[in-house]
């Protein structure tokens, strides 16, 4: 119960800890959530999958198997993505038609958007994997935008393959060149690292933001204004999931 109470929604080892002997599973359905579904955009993926695979060490209190990650990462991002994908079509823009709370701001799916547009639809869904909130909106506004499931698919393989499989074998690496000793001691301070890691693609788009405004631009190059956005992209339900 103590643990419970002291359980951090955004430490990876928290997540792994709880999870216990599940740990594994824990880790796949977090990247299915946060890949598939509006409310996982929080979890921390990066440093999860990072910590992950430091965790697969002899040495390592709570020791994971490298080969069923390896298996299952990719295999759980893709189906989340999909999922994410499917309801953009299902649903279309009335999907993100809710006010702004504590959790959902609007600016999400705009900066997916702008993701989409200024890099289209390949590079899009493909680098979004490495961007922490992106990666959850991205699937959904390629669905609104009718981005053809088939297409999306190879696109979503790719992406997901590179990211999880670099980040797992990434943290193994690293966790190979600790001592045996300090391993649980390294965690904490890997997890921060990755943390500032993710957050530098949003720092950099923040402050390319506010140096357009500065300078009279408006918006970055590439980034649709709100109501050309409106007239592009379908109407609620208008979507057809294209094969």
């Amino acid at each position: 119960m103590t643990h419970l109470l002291a359980f951090n929604p955004l430490n990876a080892e928290d997540y792994i800890t709880a999870f216990g002997t599940y740990a594994i599973l824990g880790v796949l359905l977090i990247l299915f959530a946060e890949t598939g579904l509006l409310i996982g955009f929080f979890f921390p993926g990066d440093s999860l999958m990072f910590i992950a695979g430091f965790l697969t060490l002899p040495n390592a209190a709570h020791h994971l198997s490298l080969a069923p990650l390896l298996i299952g990462s990719p295999i759980a991002a893709v189906l989340g993505a999909q999922l994410g994908h499917y309801l953009g079509v299902r649903f279309g823009r009335g999907l993100f038609d809710k006010p702004d709370s504590r959790f959902f701001k609007q600016e999400y799916v705009e900066r997916a958007e702008y993701y989409f547009n200024d890099y289209g639809a390949a590079k899009a869904i493909i680098l979004a994997r490495f961007i922490p909130i992106v990666r959850t909106f991205m699937n959904p506004v390629a669905g609104v935008l009718e981005v053809p499931a088939r297409k999306f698919f190879v696109y979503n393989t790719i992406g997901a393959v590179v990211w999880t499989e670099g980040v797992l074998i990434a943290g193994h690496l690293v966790g190979k060149t600790v001592p045996a000793s300090k391993v649980d001691t390294y965690i904490i301070p890997i997890t921060l690292l990755i943390v500032l890691l993710s957050a530098i693609p949003l720092i950099k788009e923040v402050l390319t933001a506010r140096k357009a405004k500065r300078d009279g631009g408006g918006a970055p190059a590439g980034y649709d204004r709100q109501e050309q956005r409106h007239e592009t992209v379908p109407a609620a339900g208008a979507g057809r999931h294209k094969k």
